[in-house]
């Protein structure tokens, strides 16, 4: 037994309970104006199967409006073929209007006498090679049928790079274009899982990414596909950039497994949807908690067309400085700081795709800087390493920073932010085992190296909606603005770099930004966190006034760093 989480994705559905049978079905409660769709993954011609078990789920859950299949609905083999001439010659119905895509293979082309859409059989048709399908709801299905073609001339059951154009552009050349409710295709999208939850298959071959480009110009509500032979819900997707574009629906993508597949993976799946066109804007632009970034959308950095390779003027980058840290025979005062060499007794180092900007001046924080102050540092990465803060809050408050010299967090590589990820889920596990919350907070403001403080605050004191609240009301009385961004965004979306901000991530995932116009207390983040409502240590909310001597920070490093070595991954890599 069990209840279906409510889908709100601008649908105006609901959810009632229903029992979870083999395939896993999802029903959802019909409201007015709101139309059943039932979708399947490959039939692969077991047309049989496919139809017994609509019949069984609508005599139990009322009509649906109509069946889309996505995949391949037919199979190759004679028995196969046979069972299909029982619907063909119409000895058997459809129990629903059932719309199909084209083929996906070559043994199946044989099926489709046209590649412009038909009737098939009695409540089968054929869609088509691509197009648009507008039912009376005023409903709008999108469509491409089969696979990527790799060389032209393309074969029958592939598509072309013109037919997703001859699709989308008149579309989205339309001003009052503000999405199609259903993309219907058979292959993957290339890169879908990005940002999100990953599918249990291997992506490394799946999915185009023509299919990715096209998804992100149409901006489905739901998107479906088969082939890959699994069941697979990605998180809902937002369409806009937050802080930076009116906010839009958001999509869903859902591929669905093979009819009557032994592991018994979903291959049925039904939703209830209101036509985009009847919906009310603030209605269907509503974002869901789980809401993630777009996949295919690509940082500005990244989307940059790349020079062509030339040895006149495309040299090879260097990378950031690197340290090898023995943190288990000496302590780091003693000297055995030590650039990491690439001869031949040591392993070469995985070099980043960006050589870093140099600071113009002395930096306290590159690791290579002279200024910079080795005893505090608790644990070197590749790209990261953590050291205690200068005047800390509390004995194990700490900083998170890049070897090299970046600003900001949006400044950083991938290589970058993957290990900074790393470091931060890390550190949050060691404080959650004394006890306590991690809050993470940025300050890109009358800094030139990227600090992200970390400070624990015993779970006993104050819930996490406590210590947001103070943030919040803080702000609220120096008159800034603290804005709630969704938890799975990216800060690269929403301040481009050279952007100055205020940034705080809590242990729940929830994150709060301010985006800093002018005047910004340097001491906000430790003020709201020493205050009465936190940690209450109201005189420790300037680090000046939290100066310890050399043998004292020294003294709290090693025990800090003694006590997170067994969460250090850099020590069990």
């Amino acid at each position: 037994m069990g209840r279906v989480p409510v889908i709100q994705s601008g649908c105006t559905c609901s959810s009632f309970t229903f029992y979870k049978r083999r395939i896993g079905l999802q029903v959802l409660e019909v409201r007015k104006q709101a139309y059943i769709r039932l979708v399947c993954g490959d039939a692969d011609g077991r047309i049989n199967v496919l139809f017994n078990r609509v019949r069984t789920i609508q005599k139990k859950s009322g009509q649906f409006d109509l069946l889309l299949c996505v995949g391949d609905f037919f199979g190759s083999s004679p028995e196969a073929q046979e069972e299909w001439e029982e619907y063909k010659s119409g000895s058997k119905k459809a129990p629903i209007h059932t719309y199909i895509l084209g083929a996906a293979s070559h043994d199946t082309v044989k099926y489709f006498s046209s590649s412009d859409g038909c009737e098939l059989a009695e409540n089968i048709t054929y869609l088509g090679r691509r197009g648009i399908f507008t039912g009376v709801s005023g409903l709008q299905i999108a469509y491409v049928s089969g696979r990527e073609a790799q060389a032209e001339p393309a074969p029958a059951h592939c598509f072309t790079p013109k037919d997703l154009s001859a699709l989308a552009a008149p579309l989205v050349s339309n001003s009052k274009f503000r999405g199609v409710d259903i993309l219907l295709t058979s292959q993957w999208p290339r890169g879908v899982w990005q940002y999100g939850n990953s599918p249990d298959i291997n992506t490394k071959f799946c999915g185009t990414a023509s299919i990715a480009s096209l998804a992100e110009k149409l901006k489905p509500r739901y998107h479906f596909t088969g082939l890959e032979g699994t069941y697979y819900e990605r998180l809902p997707y937002r369409n806009h950039m937050v802080l930076q574009e009116n906010a839009q629906h958001v999509s869903r993508f859902i591929a669905l497994a093979n009819v009557n597949n032994p592991a018994k993976k979903k291959y049925l799946y039904a939703f209830s949807i209101v036509p985009m066109k009847t919906m009310d804007p603030t209605e269907l632009v509503k974002q869901p908690q789980d809401v993630t970034e777009n996949p295919y959308r690509k940082s500005l950095k990244e989307s940059k067309k790349e020079k062509p390779a030339s040895t006149a003027d495309f040299g090879e980058e260097e990378p950031a400085a690197q340290f090898f840290f023995d943190l288990k025979k000496k302590e780091p005062h003693q000297g055995q700081f030590r650039k990491r060499q690439s001869d031949g007794d040591r392993h070469t180092q995985p070099k980043q795709p960006r050589r870093p900007p140099q600071p113009t001046g002395p930096c306290w924080f590159c690791l290579a800087s002279p200024e910079v102050e080795k005893h505090l540092v608790i644990s070197i990465g590749t790209h990261c390493y953590m050291a205690l803060a200068k005047g800390c809050l509390t004995p194990d408050h700490v900083l998170l920073l890049p070897i090299g010299h970046y600003q900001s967090v949006v400044d950083l590589s991938s290589e970058v932010v993957e290990e900074l990820n790393r470091y931060k889920t890390t550190i949050k596990d060691f404080y959650k085992s004394r006890g306590c919350r991690c809050v993470l907070f940025e300050r890109n403001y009358r800094s030139q190296h990227l600090q992200l403080q970390v400070v624990p605050v015993p779970a006993d004191k104050c819930t996490t909606e406590d210590i947001k609240e103070a943030f919040v009301i803080q702000a609220q009385e120096q008159q800034m603005e603290l804005l709630e961004i969704p938890e799975h965004s990216d800060l690269k979306q929403i301040a481009q770099p050279g952007t100055p901000y205020f940034y705080v991530e809590l242990d729940t995932g929830e994150k709060l930004f301010h985006r800093i116009k002018k005047n910004f207390p340097l001491q906000f983040g430790r003020e709201v966190l020493a205050s009465e409502a936190v940690l209450n240590i109201p005189t420790r909310a300037d680090w000046r006034e939290c100066k310890y001597s050399r043998e004292e920070e020294e003294s709290l490093t090693k025990k800090v760093r003694e006590a997170f070595e067994p969460f250090d991954f850099t020590m069990q890599d």
